[in-house]
């Protein structure tokens, strides 16, 4: 089991922006983690939207 330490790193969920704009049904998201420290910013990836099926920016939401 991996052990429950506290440190700065933390889980965030990627959302993908331009299918939210396009209105099509469903949506595409990724969990990751991110260092709190290094990065106090919301994170900004390009992920592949299976749906959309291509690359897309996808923001951190929450």
């Amino acid at each position: 089991m991996a052990s429950k330490k506290k440190g700065n790193r933390v889980q965030v969920i990627l959302e993908c922006t331009e299918h939210k704009k396009s209105g099509m049904p469903g949506t595409s998201r990724y969990i990751t983690t991110k260092n709190k420290k290094n990065t106090p910013g919301r994170l900004e990836l390009r992920k592949y939207n299976p749906i959309l099926k291509r690359h897309t920016i996808h923001r951190e939401i929450k």
